[in-house]
């Protein structure tokens, strides 16, 4: 019986950002549990090749380019993939940059409308686009991406832009989860650690800055996607039923110290 409640047959999962890291993680898990995914990102040619790793697996998968920071190209890719395939079940908002090491004081200001541009006004694009349909089919699903920098204030890199996108998109998912709950949809968010992606190695590598990481997470090491991509199934499916507007903090303990 639990077995069955993380299986998605027959759904359609949106996953944007989800050529590679995280997001290509997700796909992975999510298409294993029996959705159709859908690969969306700003990266056509990767997304395209993302694809035929999961169709070689036997799963079913589809691709789109968007780019989330516009509202009509959001509109656009929603009615594309309803044409496609009917319906949308799980949104998972994925699709995220980091622009750190800029102080505040001399932050310039396209560098901050960059980050929230993507990290939080696309996730609302999104939301409101394919949550209105969600409504309006009766229910759905949203899983958001967060992070722990929404919880805490990350050392040594100064990134006031990120950790601002990223609790805002914390307590959006909890505003959307009070509006939409009792018409079917749910809206929850998983908040990673320091995740081992190609964004985030080269920082990694850094010998000033790797030690401030792993000293501060109990775990004493950096999480890998599938890790968050296991937490994002969980609150995809039916064995989250009960939830929404939660946060699920997967970040090796960081936020206990």
């Amino acid at each position: 019986m639990y077995l069955e409640l993380f299986r998605l047959d027959g759904q359609v999962a949106v996953i944007t950002g989800a050529a590679r890291g995280i997001g290509f993680a997700t796909a992975d898990a999510l298409s294993e549990a029996g959705a159709t995914v859908v690969i969306a990102d700003m990266d056509g040619a990767a997304a395209v090749k993302s694809v035929e790793v999961l169709r070689a697996k036997g799963r079913k998968a589809d691709s789109i380019v968007l780019d989330v920071t516009h509202p009509r190209a959001v509109e656009a890719a929603h009615a594309e993939i309803i044409k496609r395939h009917k319906r949308v079940d799980v949104l998972v908002n994925n699709a995220g940059i980091a622009i750190s090491f800029k102080p505040a004081e001399t932050m310039e200001d396209e560098t901050w409308h960059k980050v929230i541009d993507v990290n939080l006004n696309g996730v609302f694009w999104c939301c409101r686009t394919f949550g209105k349909a969600m409504l309006e089919q009766g229910g759905g699903t949203i899983v958001n991406v967060g992070s722990m920098s929404a919880e805490i204030v990350n050392y040594p890199q100064e990134q006031a832009n990120y950790n601002a996108s990223k609790a805002g998109v914390h307590h959006l998912t909890r505003s959307l989860a009070a509006e939409w709950a009792a018409r079917g949809v749910r809206v929850n968010a998983v908040a990673p650690t320091y995740i081992e992606t190609d964004l985030t190695r080269t920082v990694a590598a850094d010998p000033s800055i790797y030690p401030h990481w792993i000293d501060g997470t109990p775990m004493a090491r950096m999480g890998q996607p599938p890790e968050i991509a296991s937490v994002i199934l969980f609150l995809a499916s039916k064995a989250s039923s009960l939830m929404t507007g939660s946060i699920v903090l997967a970040d090796g303990g960081y936020t206990c110290w």
